[in-house]
């Protein structure tokens, strides 16, 4: 059984910076995809940033040059720099991971979810 537990949400003024992690355990034979997606109430799971076999990156227009994903492969976590914080971050951030359990398995994982909260 695979577990992604996240950490580092919180409460932060506009234009602050905050950094969550999120660290896969369990049953891991290796990560093929980690990302970073957002939701707020109401409205649809939007992807921020991925991050692909540790190297290879994507993010939404809204948080480039702001937003920086990253990896530590051997711990198999994910981070979120997040600078430049706005209101319009605010949102409970998902961490998932797109991993293989066996050398054939694909499946995809989802974190609990930490609350960003950005005050103008």
């Amino acid at each position: 059984q695979v577990q992604l537990v996240e950490s580092g949400g919180g409460l932060v003024q506009a234009g602050g910076s905050l950094r969550l992690s999120c660290a896969a355990s369990g049953s891991i034979f290796s990560v093929n995809t980690m990302a970073w997606y957002r939701q707020v109430p109401g409205k649809q799971r939007e992807l921020v940033a991925t991050i692909r076999r540790g190297e290879v990156t994507n993010y939404a227009d809204s948080v480039k040059g702001r937003f920086t994903i990253s990896s530590d492969n051997a711990k198999n976590t994910v981070y979120l720099q997040m600078n430049s914080l706005k209101p319009e971050d605010t949102a409970v951030y998902y961490c998932n991971a797109n991993l293989m359990i066996t050398a054939t398995v694909r499946t995809d994982y989802w974190g609990q979810g930490t609350q960003v909260t950005v005050s103008s």
